[in-house]
């Protein structure tokens, strides 16, 4: 158990379980949790969409190994969406591995396996029950399983934070759809509809968690000085990413860190703005696919929806801060430092 100063008072660190698709966002966001003392991962559940289930449960195995937290249990999550389909994975923005340019090194005496112990969630939940926070940052459909199988226990969770959607603003995997709802609308709707608890992290905010490349490289610098090999991965997974977006969109300053944002919230809701709306996602198979319908007006006719908080807002430089501190210990933007 860690116990760390934060705020002026004695805390327990926030519990964790950590659902992901092992994208480059991902492990950004995993990293930051290693480095940072107030956030404690319990428990990884390992899934398809980025790339393959199969890739990321090496990538998983390998972040574990060289970051030496071999005690945290790796769950195996979903291989594919509930609607059956064969996913599409995306090398050309997080490589195959998720790692970018970077090809994990594997321990050959420790050979990796596909893995099905999706059980094992319930043995987290139940050793943390109200104090777990889930952060799923992936597809949603291993956290729709959980809840469908084991309703009483996911009951017991404290809070479920879920990047994904886009509300009153364009998608990327179609033009109103965002990627997680997406990919498994069927999932979305049914954890939208069944958790409580719950805040949402859509694109309106997570395409602005952007590390200008002169923070990357002052992460990288003191990395590199600490002869730190977990923290030297960070600069070129986040090259690789950026280098994607930017062909795309020349004028983006970098790739969006989805994943990293909605982790960083667990421990700082006061730097977000949250509305509470009726939420619900389209599970139709034609052009509205994944679109996340949010009552925005202020009277609410659609209040039969189920009503949750939804991200519209962040400090922006306190993000960026919080970042530097946490992977260098220096609480300045100077990038001299």
């Amino acid at each position: 158990m860690k116990i760390t100063y934060n705020r002026g008072c004695f805390n327990i660190s926030q519990k964790i379980l950590f659902i992901g698709d092992f994208g480059i966002d991902d492990i950004i966001a995993l990293l930051f949790a290693y480095y940072n003392p107030e956030i404690e991962i319990v428990g990884i559940v390992v899934d398809y969409g980025n790339i393959s289930k199969e890739n990321a449960t090496k990538t998983a195995s390998y972040i574990q190994e060289i970051t030496g937290l071999t005690k945290v249990p790796l769950i195996g999550g979903a291989i594919r969406p509930l609607t059956g389909e064969v996913p599409t994975y995306f090398p050309e923005i997080h490589g195959e591995f998720g790692m970018g340019p970077i090809i994990p090194k594997f321990n050959t005496n420790n050979h990796i396996e596909e893995f099905e112990n999706f059980h094992e969630i319930l043995s987290v939940v139940n050793q943390y029950q109200n104090e777990l926070i889930i952060v799923n940052v992936g597809r949603l459909t291993s956290l729709a399983t959980a809840i469908v199988l084991y309703p009483n226990q996911m009951s017991k969770i404290k809070d479920l934070y879920i990047m994904g959607g886009a509300f009153l603003y364009p998608g990327n995997a179609s033009p109103i759809a965002e990627a997680n709802f997406y990919s498994d609308h069927y999932a979305a709707n049914l954890v939208l509809t069944y958790a409580k608890n719950v805040k949402i992290f859509p694109l309106n905010i997570t395409n602005y968690a952007i590390i200008p490349e002169n923070i990357v490289n002052k992460i990288d610098k003191y990395f590199k000085e600490n002869d730190d090999p977990a923290g030297q991965l960070i600069k070129p997974m986040i090259d690789y990413y950026s280098n994607w977006y930017k062909k795309r969109d020349p004028s983006i300053l970098g790739g969006p860190l989805h994943d990293l944002l909605t982790l960083w919230a667990v421990d700082n809701n006061d730097l977000f703005q949250f509305v509470e709306k009726p939420v619900k996602i389209v599970t139709s198979n034609d052009d509205g696919r994944g679109f996340s319908i949010g009552d925005f007006r202020p009277y609410k006719d659609l209040a039969d929806y189920p009503i949750h908080s939804i991200a519209i807002r962040f400090d922006y430089k306190d993000f960026l801060l919080d970042i530097v501190k946490t992977f260098t210990k220096d609480p300045s933007l100077d990038e001299r430092k």
